[in-house]
């Protein structure tokens, strides 16, 4: 996962610094570190107690460079994390239309991506692509469906 980020970003300078949170997973430390210079790098951790299965506590924590505490958090994160999961089947375990293979998922997410991104409306009429200016109108399912794509 670290390798795919690695690739798909520009690499940080220190007066852009890739800007990382994440949960009590040590992992994240190691990998960061061996591909990107510490100048170049801010993260921070957020621990959450749990009781029952309720957050009774959160320790934030900075683990590299000098991120803002206030700023650390993962429910941004989180929030995706359970959409995915009500929105697409297969990334839900011990399911019947669970992924067992890669190709299928990764066809499931790309699908999702493109729908929540030119087809799904967010607030009034707009959607995220309309929002960044990529297209100019909000695609429906006919369009996607019957679209004729031409590869060079």
């Amino acid at each position: 996962m670290m390798d795919q980020l690695y690739e798909r970003i520009a690499l940080p300078y220190p007066d852009e610094k890739l800007v990382i949170y994440s949960d009590g997973n040590n992992q994240y430390e190691e990998a960061l570190n061996d591909r990107y210079a510490s100048p170049c790098v801010n993260y921070g951790q957020i621990i959450k107690i749990r009781k029952q299965g309720n957050v009774i506590e959160k320790w934030k924590r900075i683990v590299i460079g000098s991120p803002n505490l206030s700023e650390i958090e993962t429910t941004d994160i989180e929030n995706s994390n359970g959409i995915f999961r009500e929105r697409i089947g297969r990334l839900v375990r011990k399911t019947k239309c669970f992924s067992k293979l890669k190709c299928r998922l990764e066809a499931a997410l790309a699908v999702f991506q493109f729908y929540w991104n030119f087809m799904k409306e967010m607030d009034g009429k707009s959607t995220p692509g309309m929002v960044e200016g990529i297209i100019d109108r909000r695609i429906t399912w006919s369009v996607f469906f019957h679209t004729i794509i031409k590869y060079d």
